[in-house]
């Protein structure tokens, strides 16, 4: 396998000394990944790097902050993972004073792979939309439950106004942000117990397809 990452990046040399104005620095990156990998380092596979993009996709979305930094390293893990779109070398081979044209790169790169998302125009359909798109990744294990139920206490239940159906997830943000060792319950039951709430969240259909 590792190998075949060698191959695939001396090809990829060989067609970024073709386009014009794309720097080498992905090959050097893409390097530095194949030692990781050689050196017994979980490698991406190519449904992973597709799903991190969507996620990040998603997250840009509905709003939230992810700088051109990271979104050059996820363009290099999907090269390396094999995933292919015209964009997705320029991306990754973007030098540090080209980040900010990452964005536009970016969302190239998900328009030619089909993955550009765009949320619901009505502002609250599109926080419902954040909660359950959250909620989800909290039951596939995608999300840590503390980091999700928080963004949805934070990001989703406030501007919707505290709604009943977010207010158990509400509750297990408020609990696993203020637990200590002193509790009886542990950590981890309070993770179950948010993952419980983003299922029976996703039992539900949105308000407004009610």
């Amino acid at each position: 396998m590792v190998e075949e990452h060698f191959n695939r990046i001396k090809i990829l040399k060989r067609q970024m000394r073709e386009l014009d104005g794309v720097s080498l620095t992905t090959v050097e990156k893409a390097f530095a990944t194949v030692a990781n990998v050689a050196n017994g380092e979980t490698e991406m596979h190519h449904d992973d790097a597709l799903q991190q993009l969507s996620r990040i996709a998603h997250e840009r979305a509905f709003g939230q902050h992810v700088g051109s930094d990271r979104l050059i390293q996820v363009g290099l893990d999907a090269l390396i993972a094999g995933v292919e779109s015209p964009s997705l070398a320029m991306l990754a081979g973007l030098l540090q004073s080209e980040e900010p044209e990452a964005p536009a790169l970016f969302d190239q790169v998900l328009e030619e792979l089909g993955l550009l998302f765009q949320p619901p125009a009505d502002p609250r359909a599109a926080k419902w939309a954040m909660a359950y798109w959250i909620a989800g990744q909290i039951v596939d294990g995608s999300l840590d439950p503390a980091t999700g139920t928080h963004l949805i206490r934070t990001d989703v239940a406030y501007d919707l106004n505290h709604p009943e159906d977010l207010q158990a997830l509400v509750s297990c943000a408020l609990n696993l942000d203020s637990w200590d060792d002193s509790w009886d319950a542990s950590v981890e039951a309070l993770k179950e117990e948010a993952i419980e709430a983003a299922e029976q969240l996703l039992t539900k259909q949105p308000p407004g397809g009610r």
